[in-house]
């Protein structure tokens, strides 16, 4: 088969070109990864008696001044429920250097799932929170955070995100059969907004903030299991869907400590 040479190049420069344009915006994420991972904390507790003492079920992140850290309620909540002995801090670092900082709790906000934690000592990296009322249907983010928690350990996973919806926080049940004490309390309340993505999180990825993959402004925190009760309790085992907080009430607990 003859295959004229300009043509052979042309199409072997339109391959170049399709395959430089993703490395380009992956340097630009990987930027923005480096930049975020020293702020991205676990969220766990320390048990002396138990083995391994620390044990991490969530993802946070540090904001403020660096002594702030942002969650999820439902983390620090299972926590508090735990052994009253355990410590509730935080973890720092990667892998077997991670390190435990006690933390207090310093607020909780149930009805948008966030709490917040102060830390002691040397402040951390604070990641920067954008304006979440700019965010629009299609735009790109990612988010960074700790699956699984302790069965995977202590190492930063990213994933990315397109922002599919703005979407109410909850939806009314086609039932009342459906309906339990918290979504009844939750539809007693105005319905606030949140972000819908295209992307498959974890339990230990509740905490982890929603990024712009060019700049690193957080705006929003990954929440995958009290707004999926809320949203969809009428599909089992959900994949592929990931809603987020809006960084707005970030912004309110943060200025309440």
């Amino acid at each position: 088969m003859k295959v004229f040479l300009p043509a052979l190049l042309f199409c072997l420069g339109l391959g170049l070109g399709l395959a430089a344009a993703p490395c380009r915006a992956d340097a630009s994420l990987a930027q923005a990864i480096a930049r975020v991972k020293p702020s991205i904390v676990g969220v766990g507790s320390v048990l002396k008696t138990r083995t391994p003492p620390m044990n991490f079920i969530g993802t946070g992140f540090v904001a403020g001044d660096g002594l702030s850290v942002l969650t999820c309620a439902h983390v620090i909540e299972k926590l508090l429920d735990a052994n009253p002995n355990e410590v509730i801090g935080i973890l720092t670092g990667q892998g077997e250097t991670a390190q435990f900082r006690p933390a207090k709790v310093e607020s909780i906000d149930t009805e948008h799932d966030l709490a917040l934690l102060r830390l002691t000592g040397a402040p951390l990296p604070a990641l920067a929170l954008g304006d979440a009322a700019t965010v629009r249907e299609g735009q790109a983010m990612a988010f960074t955070g700790f699956p699984l928690g302790m069965l995977l350990g202590l190492h930063h996973v990213t994933h990315r995100a397109t922002v599919s919806s703005l979407t109410p926080v909850v939806m009314p049940s086609e039932n009342a059969q459906r309906l339990d004490t918290r979504r009844l309390a939750q539809l007693q309340k105005s319905p606030y907004t949140v972000f819908q993505l295209d992307a498959t999180a974890y339990p230990g990825s509740s905490g982890s903030p929603l990024f712009d993959p060019a700049t690193g402004l957080v705006y929003g925190i990954v929440n995958m299991v009290y707004l999926k009760g809320l949203k969809e309790t009428a599909i089992s085992a959900p994949s592929g869907i990931t809603y987020a907080i809006p960084g707005n009430y970030m912004q309110a607990i943060l200025l309440k400590k």
